[in-house]
């Protein structure tokens, strides 16, 4: 790993962050409302077994954030 930081487009990190983390690209389209309003109110697992649960979404949408250099600030639903 070299010590400068790549930052991505969106496209680019939510390519990357879906294939890091096993997220079917079928799915992406669920997590690009998430990555338009960052510091946004998220959705909450629901505990109804939905595919994709919210759970999986804000991961991929959190590792997103931070290839594209903007994490998220706001602090996640409980």
């Amino acid at each position: 790993m070299s010590d400068v930081t790549e930052t991505l487009s969106l496209d680019a990190a939510l390519a990357r962050a879906s294939e890091e983390l096993g997220f079917p690209s079928y799915y992406q389209s669920t997590v690009r409302p998430l990555l338009r309003n960052p510091e946004g109110r998220w959705p909450r697992c629901c505990g109804g077994g939905c595919e994709p649960c919210a759970q999986t979404l804000i991961r991929v949408a959190l590792r997103a954030l931070e290839l594209m250099g903007t994490p998220r600030q706001s602090p996640l639903p409980d």
